[in-house]
């Protein structure tokens, strides 16, 4: 892959460059190269984005609720009981 350098960038928009990569947990070349790719209309769909829901209907699904509930219950069964390992 090729480097490209840009010169001449008010600090202003610099600033909210490192801003919005820190916020977004990105290096300054992952976003500007994302923001590039975008006005160019360049961008990549990423594989397996898509969220499937037609056999629901056979299966059933989770409310929000009934996850929570769920999940606690299986992370109170991942606690390790000390007096049992001493």
């Amino acid at each position: 892959m090729r480097s490209i350098t840009i010169k001449d960038i008010e600090p202003e928009i610099a600033q909210k460059l490192k801003k919005t990569a820190a916020k977004q947990g990105k290096s300054i070349n992952q976003l500007a190269l994302e923001i590039i790719k975008k006005s160019l209309q360049h961008e990549k769909n990423t594989k397996y984005s898509i969220e499937y829901t037609d056999l629901d209907h056979l299966f059933g699904r989770w409310s929000d609720d009934d996850f929570k509930l769920i999940a606690g219950k299986i992370n109170n069964e991942r606690k390790i009981d000390r007096e049992l390992w001493e």
